[in-house]
C-alpha cells in the first residue's frame, strides 16, 4: 500500500515538473519578447534603455580562445560554468559532505555560502564594470547591474513599477527573475524543492546594488518557480528594514514562512554578540572600578582610626591591613583600564606594590629595592596574582620593617620569573635581603605572627611550596 501510494506521488511529481517546464518555454514567448536584457516600469525605461546600449557594447568584444583556455570580454577574464553545478548539484554535494550534522544544517551552510560568494562577486563586478565604463551616479550604476546579469547568464530582470530605488533607508525593490539559472536548473534536472533555490541570484544582484548605491543592501527570494510557484519573486532592501518588506509578503502568502538570507541572521547575531559583549565589559569595568573604590574608602577609614591610635602596636596591625587591602585593590585598577578583564600585567602590578610598600615605610635608612619580573608572558591570571601579590606585600613589609634594625641601609631583591627551581610548578617568587636575618630559634613554618601564617596559608591556596634560605640574610624561594 506504501508502494503504490510513493509511486503515485512520483508521478505527480513527474507531472508537476513537466509543467513547469511547458510554462518555462511559453513564458519566453509571450511576457518577454526577444530584444530586451530587462524589463521595467514605462517611466524608468529611458534609463534601462540607455544602460542596454553601454552594457552591449562593453559584451561586443568577446574573445573566445580554447586553445589557452580564456574567454575575454572587453580585455577582462570570464568563466564559463554549467548552471547546475552551483546549483542543485553544489546542493546535493553539500548535504552529503555535511550528512553527519543532520539535513537542516547542512543545508543551512550551503545557502550560507552561495549567497555570501554571491554577494561578494556582485560587488565586484560593479565595481569593476562602473570604473571600466566610467559610471558615476547610483541610477546609471544601478541600471546596467540588470543588462550585465542577462548578458552572463545569471537571469533576465523584470522590475515591478512598486519598486522605489533610492539612495536611503526606503530604498525597496521587487523584481522577478522569469529565467533565473538556479530553478531552471531545478527544473532541468527534474528536481522539484520545498524552499526557494535562487540564492545566487539574490546574493549577486543585491551585492551589485550595494556597491552602486554605496549602502547596505540584501535581498530575499520570496517565490519561487523550483518549488511550483508562478515566479522568482525577490524582494531588496537594506537589512534593517527587510523584515518587515517580508512579514507583508508572508501574509500575502497565507503565513508561509520566508527565508531572510543567512549572511543577513550571522550579522546580526554577530552585531548582538558584540553589542552584548560590550555592554559586559562595561559592566564588569564598572563592577571593578567599584570594589577598588570601596577598597579605597575601607583604607582611608581605616588611616583615620589609625590616626586616633596612640598605641604604637596597634596603629601598625592597621597600618599592615591597610597595606593588604591596598594590594587588593590595585588588581582591580589594573582590571579596569586593561583590556583583559582576567589577567593581570605582572611588572605593572609588582611595580605598583612595591612603589606602594616602600612609600609606606618611611624610614630614616637608604633601602634600594631591585624588582626583577622574567616571565615569557607577561599576564598572570586574577585567582593566582591577588594571593602572589598579598604574599610579595607581606614579605616585603615584613623587611621593611624588621631586617635593617640598626642598620642605615639596605639592599632587597625581588625576582619573578617562569623558571622555578623545583623544575615542577610554573611560577618562581623570590623575596631576599641582606639583613639580619630571622632569628634562627624561631620555626617559620609555625610561627604565630599573622604576617607567617598568612603567607603559608596563601602559597597553600597556591598549591606552592615554600622555602627558608638564611645563610646570607632572609630569602624566601616559593614555587607555585
Amino acid at each position: 500500500m506504501q508502494l503504490k501510494t510513493l509511486k503515485e506521488k512520483i508521478k505527480n511529481l513527474e507531472k508537476e515538473i513537466k509543467l513547469l517546464k511547458k510554462e518555462n518555454e511559453s513564458l519566453k514567448e509571450k511576457e518577454y519578447p526577444a530584444g530586451n536584457t530587462v524589463k521595467v516600469p514605462q517611466e524608468i525605461k529611458p534609463i534601462f534603455d540607455k544602460a542596454q546600449r553601454t552594457v552591449g557594447k562593453y559584451f561586443s568584444k568577446l574573445e573566445h580562445d580554447p586553445t589557452h583556455g580564456t574567454i575575454e570580454i572587453n580585455d577582462q577574464r570570464y568563466l564559463l560554468i554549467r548552471a547546475s553545478a552551483l546549483s542543485h548539484e553544489f546542493f546535493e554535494s553539500f548535504l552529503k559532505f555535511y550528512s553527519s550534522r543532520g539535513e537542516e544544517e547542512a543545508t543551512l551552510i550551503t545557502r550560507n555560502i552561495l549567497f555570501d560568494i554571491a554577494h561578494v562577486i556582485g560587488m565586484e563586478d560593479a565595481k569593476n564594470f562602473h570604473k571600466r565604463m566610467n559610471l558615476k551616479d547610483p541610477i546609471s550604476k544601478l541600471s546596467a547591474g540588470p543588462v550585465h546579469f542577462a548578458y552572463t547568464g545569471w537571469a533576465f530582470v523584470d522590475i515591478l513599477p512598486e519598486s522605489k530605488p533610492t539612495p536611503d533607508e526606503n530604498y525597496f525593490m521587487k523584481y522577478h527573475h522569469p529565467f533565473s539559472f538556479e530553478a531552471d536548473s531545478w527544473i532541468r534536472a527534474e528536481k522539484k524543492s520545498d524552499t526557494p533555490v535562487c540564492i545566487m541570484n539574490a546574493g549577486y544582484s543585491s551585492g551589485w546594488c550595494e556597491q552602486s548605491f554605496g549602502m547596505p543592501l540584501t535581498a530575499v527570494e520570496i517565490s519561487c518557480k523550483a518549488k511550483g510557484d508562478k515566479n522568482c519573486t525577490f524582494i531588496m532592501a537594506p537589512p534593517h528594514m527587510i523584515g518587515k518588506y517580508v512579514s507583508k509578503a508572508e501574509q500575502k502568502r497565507e503565513k508561509k514562512k520566508i527565508e531572510v538570507p543567512a549572511f543577513l541572521q550571522r550579522k546580526n547575531i554577530e552585531d548582538q554578540l558584540k553589542n552584548s559583549l560590550h555592554e559586559k565589559e562595561t559592566l564588569l569595568k564598572e563592577i571593578h572600578h567599584r570594589v577598588k573604590n570601596n577598597l579605597q574608602i575601607i583604607s582611608s577609614l581605616l588611616n583615620l582610626q589609625a590616626s586616633t591610635i596612640n598605641d604604637e602596636g596597634s596603629r601598625e596591625k592597621i597600618q599592615e591591613s591597610i597595606g593588604r587591602i591596598k594590594s587588593m585593590a590595585m588588581i582591580h585598577d589594573l582590571l579596569y583600564s586593561n583590556k583583559s578583564f582576567s589577567v593581570i600585567p605582572v611588572q605593572d602590578y609588582f611595580t605598583s606594590l612595591v612603589n606602594f610598600i616602600k612609600s609606606s615605610y618611611s624610614l630614616d635608612k637608604k633601602i634600594k629595592i631591585t624588582l626583577s619580573v622574567k616571565i615569557k608572558n607577561d599576564g598572570m591570571d586574577i585567582d593566582r596574582a591577588i594571593p602572589c601579590g598579598l604574599i610579595l606585600n607581606e614579605m616585603l613589609s615584613n623587611s621593611m620593617k624588621y631586617a635593617f634594625k640598626g642598620r642605615d641601609s639596605g639592599h632587597i631583591n625581588i625576582l619573578f620569573s617562569d623558571s622555578p627551581s623545583d623544575g615542577k610548578t610554573k611560577y618562581l617568587l623570590v623575596v631576599e635581603d641582606d639583613g639580619v636575618g630571622i632569628n634562627k630559634k624561631i620555626d617559620y613554618m609555625k610561627a604565630e605572627s599573622l604576617g607567617l601564617q598568612l603567607i603559608h596559608s596563601l602559597v597553600s591556596q597556591l598549591e606552592g611550596t615554600i622555602t627558608l634560605d638564611t645563610a646570607k640574610g632572609t630569602k624566601f624561594l616559593i614555587n607555585f
